[in-house]
């Protein structure tokens, strides 16, 4: 019994700081990728601003218009984080 606990303590501790926060972020990026609709400003993970303007679900892209034109990415190049900043920082503006 004296071996296992440490074993079992050392299994809870990874859980809890590196798979628990893991699966949190994977439901809140597919949540995201959800929620996106044509219309929102957004930033990739490039850090390419833009608008988008289409939403193609077959193939899981999207296409951004920018100020050099239109260009089409994978839904998950667009940053969670850094859309979510863009968007608080545009609202508190308002």
């Amino acid at each position: 019994m004296d071996q296992i606990l440490p074993l079992l303590l050392m299994i809870a501790v990874l859980y809890f700081l590196i798979i628990a926060p893991s699966i949190k972020k994977q439901k809140k990026e597919k949540n995201f990728m959800a929620s996106v609709k044509k219309g929102d400003r957004i930033i990739t993970k490039s850090g390419i601003h833009g608008k988008i303007v289409e939403l193609n679900d077959k193939d899981n892209t999207c296409v951004i218009e920018t100020g050099a034109g239109k260009i089409k990415f994978e839904r998950a190049a667009l940053s969670v984080e850094a859309t979510e900043r863009l968007n608080k920082s545009n609202s508190q503006t308002k």
